[in-house]
């Protein structure tokens, strides 16, 4: 097997000690740097530290708990200081640049809240954050309905000839934060514009209380199964615990309690999705909207529900007769390997369609699952972004206090001219009480400052990985491999959408588009010149659960209840049978970040296909075309209206046939071909 990252490791070590340019002129490397992928490799090794004490993230208030009340009080003064002067100030780019100044100061600390609630191994600090998130989410919504504010920026509109003054960039964010106050009910009555606040705050409560719901295992007595397969799950006392699905396992009696377990219905979390469900609608047509689909869908490519479903059906329609035959080929697998059951059930699809693209593309197992050291891979994103951007990525020191596990690694992102972009904080190892999900986070978005210099984005990037033993590093199969592709093409939008202000750097665009550069990752990571080459396959489950999705936040009041919609989506678009006593949608936990818009994956998909198929298929490693990607869509974050930068990559304007078309087509690709040429 040929493998592209391991061949640049010599190349991609050497740039750990260039020098770069940065703060007007050049530079040495810092002596806190140290090369990327010996941060991940060393066995066992804990984050360098400095000698100095400070708080998470380099915050010095949040070296405890507490300290979240302090930094929350001082963005509830900072906030009120500059809605008086956004109030007070004549129409002009410094009202912009004020409700810019406003969204940071609250966003600095609520974006960092946000994680530290999900992630933090100290329940201390979880339950701090959580309580700052919900304050401060609730003073975003006041803000959002306040009449005074509002009447600043309408004045700067109103001004024609104000704004045609300004650029493109000022004149999208002012037309944004105006978006903002519209569809929180600005137009709305006073009584009215409070029922919108009470709303708001209500769902953020319930999108928490799913998320905990979603995410919590499901115990039953180990007398239940089969002795042979208990060891299989976690054992705790006379109960056995479910924490997921269990989809990559061969058992197939495995596979099949840990769906029916799993998805057990839960009363409780029923009732907090239909309210959830309900208040949104409420919510939507209280400032106007017919649902919340249509509410949600404002300013994305799609920008609305009838083009969604246009999309997601044609897709299933061209996907239909190939899925069928599929299933045939499975059920086949399956009668070999069980004979007395070979009926295609649900928990199955994952599984033996895996062991199907093995056997289609005559792909030994030792070549289809090979494992990388976790440093390898990160050496081997070192030297693409090097070749394509200019970028190398170090590992830094951290200071005492910065860091909320000790495994927690920082890298420098430093571009070979322009010098240090940004900082990357990965926490990738498995821990208790850590979620099963892999998700980027900003900590602090990029802006100009008022004094000329540039606030740097923070990120953090979360994976689920083993830790490495005493005999070997991290090792990652390829479906890991890929999800580090994926959330690194996340960080570098972070770290490369530089945009004036930090209400629209990095991933803070629609979200239809935040997807395609991550995604576009996953091509390179399939690649041989990159890795190595290994068959990918979009499920056709994402059309499934993409149409539900648009079904849930469609008009109100639902006909059936949700798992009656379930069963009735799941038949049509998936084509296998739904599992009575089960409720898939009640761990649907994408329903709380991507409501109405789970589509958008499907959709960053089909543009990441056609970038990648026009610009990087004949050379992954093409720099004039590496810095063409960052100028026409990496640069602008959401500052662009998001079918303007598609455009300018591909020169044209795709339409739904050709996004179907290139989500078919990756499907046809002759992965056979790809790993012939790879030896």
């Amino acid at each position: 097997m040929l493998s592209g990252c391991r061949r640049a490791l010599p190349a991609a070590l050497r740039l750990a000690v260039r020098g770069w340019a940065g703060g007007g002129g050049r530079r040495r490397v810092s002596t806190s740097w140290s090369p990327v992928g010996a941060a991940f490799d060393a066995k066992q090794q804990r984050s360098r530290l400095t000698g100095q004490s400070t708080g998470l993230f380099g915050v010095p208030e949040l070296s405890s708990p507490e300290g979240f009340q302090e930094a929350q009080e001082k963005a509830l003064q900072e906030t009120e200081q500059l809605v008086q002067k956004a109030c007070t100030t004549p129409p002009g780019p410094q009202i912009v640049m004020i409700f810019d100044q406003l969204s940071d100061a609250l966003c600095r600390v609520a974006d960092l809240a946000d994680f530290v609630k999900i992630a933090h191994p100290d329940f201390a600090f979880r339950e701090a954050a959580e309580e700052t998130c919900r304050n401060i989410g609730t003073m975003v919504e006041k803000l959002n309905t306040n009449i005074e504010l509002c009447q600043s920026l309408k004045q700067l509109l109103a001004d024609k000839e104000v704004m045609d003054s300004l650029d493109p960039e000022t004149r999208q964010v002012a037309e944004l934060f105006m978006f903002d106050f519209e569809i929180s009910g600005i137009h709305l009555d006073e009584e009215k514009r409070k029922r919108a606040v009470d709303l708001n705050v209500k769902i953020l409560d319930l999108c928490n209380q799913f998320l905990i719901g979603a995410h919590l295992p499901n115990k039953i007595d180990k007398q239940i199964l089969p002795e042979h397969i208990r060891y299989n799950f976690a054992v705790e006392g006379n109960y056995i615990q479910i924490t997921g699905l269990h989809a990559d396992c061969s058992d197939d009696l495995v596979r099949e309690a840990a769906y029916k377990i799993f998805l057990y219905p839960n009363a409780e979390q029923l009732r907090c999705l239909e309210e959830l469900l309900t208040s949104r609608n409420h919510l939507a047509q209280l400032v106007g909207y017919n649902t919340f689909a249509h509410r949600a869908l404002q300013g994305t490519m799609a920008r609305t529900p009838e083009k969604v479903m246009q999309f997601l059906e044609t897709l299933s329609d061209r996907l239909f007769q190939r899925t069928l035959k599929d299933f045939e080929m499975m059920e086949g697998m399956k009668m070999k390997l069980n004979p007395q059951n070979s009926k295609l059930m649900p928990w199955d699809h994952p599984y033996y369609s895996g062991v199907l693209r093995a056997e289609r593309y005559n792909i030994e197992p030792s070549l289809y699952c090979p494992f990388f050291s976790l440093g390898a891979c990160m050496e081997g994103l070192n030297f693409l972004f090097n070749q394509l951007l200019g970028i190398s990525l170090y590992a830094e020191q951290t200071e005492k206090g910065e860091l909320w596990c000790e495994d927690v690694r920082k890298l420098a992102v430093v571009h070979e001219n322009e010098g240090l972009l940004g900082y990357i904080y990965c926490d990738f190892y498995q821990r208790a009480d850590k979620p099963h999900q892999d998700c980027h986070f900003t900590i602090r978005g990029g802006r100009l400052r008022k004094d000329g210099e540039y606030q740097l984005p923070v990120v953090v990037l979360m994976l689920s990985l083993p830790h490495s033993t005493k005999n070997s590093p991290t090792l990652l199969t390829p479906g890991m491999m890929e999800n580090l592709f994926h959330e690194m093409g996340h960080a570098m939008h972070s770290m490369l959408g530089r945009t004036r202000y930090q209400h629209v750097t990095g991933t803070r665009c629609p979200t239809d588009f935040a997807e395609v550069p991550s995604i576009l990752m996953e091509y390179f990571a399939s690649d041989y010149r990159v890795v190595n080459q290994f068959a990918r396959h979009f499920q056709t489950g994402q059309v499934f659960y993409a149409v539900l999705d648009q079904l849930y936040h469609g008009e109100h009041p639902l006909k059936r209840s949700t798992t009656e919609i379930l069963k009735e989506t799941q038949e049509k678009f998936y084509g296998l049978p739904y599992v009575p006593k089960t409720a898939w949608q009640l761990r649907f936990s994408h329903l709380v970040g991507y409501g109405a818009k789970y589509y958008s994956y499907l959709m960053s998909r089909a543009i990441a296909s056609m970038v990648w198929k026009q610009c990087f298929v004949q050379n992954p490693f093409d720099r004039a075309m590496g810095e063409r990607y960052r100028r026409e869509m990496l640069a602008h974050g959401g500052g662009k209206e998001p079918m303007l930068m598609v455009q300018g990559m591909l020169q044209k304007s795709p339409s739904v046939e050709d996004f179907v078309d290139a989500l078919v087509s990756d499907l046809d690709q002759d992965f056979e071909t790809f790993f012939m040429d790879s030896e």
